[in-house]
């Protein structure tokens, strides 16, 4: 499939490189067809971008959680993840959303509504975490600084 985006020009997506959302995400619960767009070349691929097929001027930048937040860990029922398939944990790739604002220093990870995408199956869900301990607005901007620091001392950049 060949789909012209906003921000990639157009790209080429293999069938067996779609995530599909059967509920939408929040905000766009029309929005079913996904991909995950990243620098293959890239050793440290920590900022990713969660492109829709369905709508192509639409993708949003996602992070795995524990990039930034080392104890990223919550507790999601089981009914909510039923949408995705039988899973195991080494099947289960979360993400969050990033936001970053005119103010590059203000940039935040939203927390409290990951991704949950199950890799075998290629279905996923956006759920919203009832548990208080995470934010909508988790600054990262001197994590992700200190990470591309450590990066570029070990020769990764």
């Amino acid at each position: 499939m060949k789909l012209l985006t906003r921000n990639f020009g157009e790209i080429e997506v293999d069938d067996s490189k779609i995530i599909t959302f059967p509920k939408g995400i929040v905000g766009f619960p029309d929005l079913i067809s996904f991909t995950l767009i990243y620098d293959s070349e890239k050793e440290n691929n920590s900022i990713k971008w969660l492109q829709s097929l369905d709508e192509p001027e639409f993708a949003m930048p996602v992070i795995d959680p524990l990039l930034v937040s080392n104890d990223y860990n919550p507790e999601i029922d089981d009914d909510k993840l039923s949408v995705i398939g039988e899973w195991d944990s080494n099947d289960i790739l979360v993400l969050v959303t990033i936001t970053v604002p005119h103010e590059i220093e203000k940039m935040t990870v939203n927390l409290k509504g990951p991704f949950v995408i199950n890799a075998t199956t290629r279905k996923a869900v956006q759920t919203i975490l009832e548990e208080d301990k995470y934010e909508v607005r988790f600054p990262i901007y001197e994590i992700l600084k200190k990470i591309k620091e450590e990066s570029k001392k070990s020769g990764e950049v």
